[in-house]
């Protein structure tokens, strides 16, 4: 699929405006500009880019996974999953690199991901919304799980951190591990016709031949690596995953691999647009770009809710 050069044109603004934005000015010299740009703002601006994609590429995963379009991470206790690792690994080894912390928090997503496919095949396929209403139920009990543990454990200001998606923190050698996205979309892209086949269901895909179990496995375990990388790095950031394959897929239809960049750019700029309205909305005060995407993204997933459309169950 050929992506409109309207959309490139606006991701580069997005860019432009992303790292022109601060409270510090560029106007102050080269050595100076060149510096900020270097260790703040350009690392700041792959982050969001980075972190938007990813959710993006986990959301349709997810949603083709349960054979249901207004299912993505936030929606499946994934993200909760993947703090209760880190709170875990924060009190048993407090001083651990970030790669340790990310491996302990995408396993924990694995297992609560994993948690909430248990409870799915129990849910009724008639009514599309009941899956995603289930899902905000069980991230509620995790969620509740990990305040509880951080209230005993004196870890609620870290817990807060994980859990709003912002980039103010985000500097050169604090995200290079979302780099890894790159290399999970590459493998996704590799897979995405077998993932593909995962939206007709268990039986009619092993009747082609696919092996389900194991191509699942695969498509969620990049899921839990994705979100783990978003949440160590970033926190968490609700409906990206959402929004993104909705749209591209009511615009373009259900071709998985021709969708994949269409799907990354749009939560890539999704993402960044969020961030740099944030900056904007109180200048030179920030609102987190999680808080801002929550808003529209929880519209979204209400008007997806009222016009479900002919893509809602696979």
């Amino acid at each position: 699929m050929r992506i409109p050069l309207i959309a490139w044109i606006g991701l580069v603004l997005l860019i432009g405006a992303s790292l022109s934005l601060g409270a510090a000015s560029l106007w102050q010299g080269d050595l100076e500009a060149g510096w900020l740009i270097a260790v703040s703002r350009f690392p700041r601006t792959a982050a969001a880019l980075l972190a938007g994609a990813g959710l993006a590429l986990a959301g349709v995963v997810a949603q083709l996974s349960v054979q249901n379009r207004l299912v993505e991470p936030s929606l499946t206790g994934t993200p909760e999953a993947a703090t209760l690792g880190l709170l875990a690994i924060t009190l048993v080894a407090p001083g651990a690199a970030l790669i340790w912390k990310m491996v302990a928090s995408a396993i924990t997503a694995l297992i609560g991901t994993a948690g909430f496919l248990a409870l799915a095949r129990h849910v009724p396929r008639h009514d599309p919304i009941l899956l995603p209403i289930v899902g905000l139920v069980y991230g509620g009990i995790l969620g509740a799980i990990a305040i509880g543990a951080a209230w005993i454990t004196d870890l609620l200001q870290y817990l807060g951190a994980w859990r709003m998606g912002e980039f103010s923190g985000v500097v050169q050698g604090r995200y290079e591990l979302l780099w890894g996205i790159a290399i999970l979309a590459v493998l996704l892209y590799v897979l995405a016709d077998r993932i593909t086949l995962l939206a007709l269901g268990e039986r009619q895909a092993r009747s082609l031949g696919l092996n389900y179990a194991q191509t699942r496995m695969i498509g969620l375990a990049i899921v839990s690596c994705i979100t783990a990388l978003v949440v160590v790095t970033v926190g968490a950031l609700p409906f990206v995953g959402l929004v993104a394959p909705n749209i591209v897929s009511r615009l373009y239809g259900d071709d998985l691999r021709a969708n994949l960049p269409a799907i990354a750019l749009l939560g890539a700029g999704a993402v960044l647009a969020a961030d740099v309205l944030g900056r904007l909305i109180r200048y030179p005060y920030e609102i987190p770009a999680g808080t801002v995407f929550a808003v529209v993204g929880a519209g979204v997933f209400l008007w997806l809710l009222h016009r479900p459309g002919r893509h809602a169950n696979g």
